[in-house]
């Protein structure tokens, strides 16, 4: 059997091809590569989709986080509270602006930001004043309880800006993620559910102010031609982003279908195998409403041999993340130790991401599960 992939962009690619070729000829034909109609064009459908009232395109999903965080005016003598289980830039984007990121540990089934974790830290007295903002993490494309963060940010009076990066598609209650708190931010980077061709973001709310403040800032603070009424940054999304990106989301909720029925299918697979308990020590509920699977991770024993046997099977597997931000080199000013937050250490030594898209088949999941299987009984 051919290699399997964790992602096949190539595969994507083919049934698109013709649409996303010619939405690409167009911007060079107008030769208007910075914003414009096109790029208009997409902040308006994609806020159409997400259900927000506005939507501003930028240049990456960091980018996203770093710009409504300036927004909010986040900076020296402040502090976020984010998971340390996450990519690095949700961390990084506070630190960018000389406020401190305030690290809260995850919840073992889920992976996500623990709420008693954050209670903790707003009720400390040291830490609570401090407090300016929490980024929930959307992360592999499961939502976080946003009534729960919802409610702690109105108690204690900071803000809510949710990371969807991971998440684009996912929906609770018929709320999609990134529309339920003050500022949502998107990555649009090739391998998530909403993909361009290189970097891209967004950034939704239903502020109206604040949708003005992240468009300022994204261009250099220019209000109008060379007057620069506050300190930005070059953020812009390139029209030909927009116009690739616009073609994929008349897509993208056949493709979010098409990875739940992918997890469901591994779900069956384990289950008729009688792996979950035997080597998998949790799999993902692929009946879980708030839950777009950008990546299918599962609890693994034996993790990193685990990734080699599938590696020398030709099964590419990743992990998503070997190491928790508070242990990161870059956050060791900060003063965290081992054992700090050991429920997303031990996520971090036990998380493998398996083969997920919406072309992968039944053959190719059965040899991935049959693969892990044939580990589990050695």
């Amino acid at each position: 059997m051919a290699k399997i992939p964790i992602i096949d962009l190539k595969a994507q690619y083919k049934t698109i091809r013709k649409e996303v070729q010619q939405a690409i000829d167009e911007v060079l034909e107008s030769q208007h590569f910075i914003l414009g109609d096109v790029v208009e064009r997409f902040e308006s459908d994609a806020a159409a989709y997400l259900g927000a009232k506005h939507a501003v395109g930028v240049a990456s999903g960091s980018d996203a986080l770093l710009l409504s965080l300036m927004a909010l005016g986040v900076g020296p003598g402040d502090a976020v509270i984010v998971p340390t289980f996450t990519f690095v830039a949700t961390a990084t984007a506070v630190a960018r602006l000389g406020a401190t990121p305030l690290f809260a540990d995850i919840e073992p089934d889920s992976f996500l930001i623990g709420r008693e974790q954050i209670e903790m830290l707003l009720a400390e007295k040291k830490t609570a004043a401090r407090v300016k903002a929490i980024v929930p993490v959307h992360l592999f494309g499961r939502m976080c309880a946003m009534k729960e963060m919802s409610a702690l940010g109105k108690k204690h009076r900071v803000k809510i800006v949710e990371d969807a990066a991971q998440s684009f598609g996912a929906r609770d209650g018929g709320k999609s993620a990134g529309t339920l708190g003050d500022l949502g931010c998107y990555s649009f980077f090739p391998t998530k559910n909403l993909g361009g061709a290189g970097d891209a973001g967004l950034v939704a709310t239903p502020d109206a102010a604040l949708a003005a403040k992240i468009r300022l800032l994204r261009a250099h603070g220019e209000d109008t031609k060379y007057r620069h009424d506050v300190i930005g940054v070059n953020s812009r999304l390139d029209a030909i982003q927009a116009a690739v990106l616009a073609v994929k989301l008349r897509y993208v909720e056949l493709w979010c279908a098409a990875r739940r029925e992918r997890a469901e299918r591994y779900g069956k697979l384990f289950l008729d195998r009688k792996l979950p308990g035997s080597g998998l020590n949790s799999i993902p509920d692929a009946r879980e409403p708030a839950h777009a699977f950008n990546y299918y991770v599962v609890r693994a024993e034996r993790r990193d041999a685990l990734k080699q046997h599938l590696a020398a099977a030709g099964i590419q597997a990743e992990i998503y993340y070997p190491t928790p931000l508070h242990l990161q080199p870059c956050f060791s000013y900060l003063g965290y130790r081992r054992g700090d937050f050991p429920v997303a250490e031990k996520a971090a030594a036990e998380v493998l991401a398996l083969p997920l898209y919406p072309e992968l088949t039944e053959v190719q999941q059965t040899a991935v599960v049959d693969s892990i299987a044939a580990f589990y009984r050695r």
